[in-house]
């Protein structure tokens, strides 16, 4: 039983999951659209949203990890990594989409930048909500799923082995 409910809180279902990643993904993803206009008028854009993307990332993953998919503990360098590499692909999302904004109208308006890029960003979060349900966090649910195991396995064995020994112990004959 406490194995089960245990597997619960380690692995939450895709809607409770899913609720989480909008609310912190959605959270670090709104700060960082705003953190990207602002230093976007001191350093070119391309670079603003590089950099943002790279430490919103790190903050994202750390908040997944210990939150969005039940883990609560920190993400491993691996974790990290893979991360990493879908927000590299989000980052070429973003960018594509200012890009084709650009090309399309002359001037557009910060609200209209803004709009298109909570936009893309909101498309790269939905498949990276995936990958890193599908894929990242995926290995540390069958990780805890088979420590479990073992340790149920071993309880079980430890019992089997003490239930003679315990019987002696209680049996006034012997």
């Amino acid at each position: 039983m406490e194995t089960a409910q245990r597997q619960q809180q380690g692995a939450p279902g895709t809607f409770t999951a899913f609720a989480r990643f909008v609310l912190c993904g959605g959270g670090v993803g709104l700060a960082s659209s705003f953190a990207v206009a602002a230093l976007a008028s001191w350093i070119a854009w391309g670079l603003a949203n590089a950099l943002i993307t790279a430490v919103s990332t790190l903050f994202a993953t750390e908040l997944h990890a210990r939150f969005t998919f039940g883990a609560g503990v920190r993400a491993t360098g691996r974790q990290h990594a893979q991360s990493g590499g879908f927000a590299a692909a989000a980052y070429a999302v973003t960018c594509v989409a200012m890009l084709v904004l650009q090309q399309l109208v002359a001037a557009p308006s910060a609200a209209l930048e803004q709009g298109v890029y909570l936009f893309a960003s909101a498309l790269a979060g939905v498949a990276r909500f995936a990958v890193l349900r599908l894929v990242v966090f995926a290995q540390n649910r069958s990780q805890v799923e088979a420590a479990d195991r073992t340790l149920s396995l071993v309880h079980a064995a430890v019992t089997r082995a003490a239930a003679p020994a315990d019987l002696v112990v209680l049996d006034p004959a012997a």
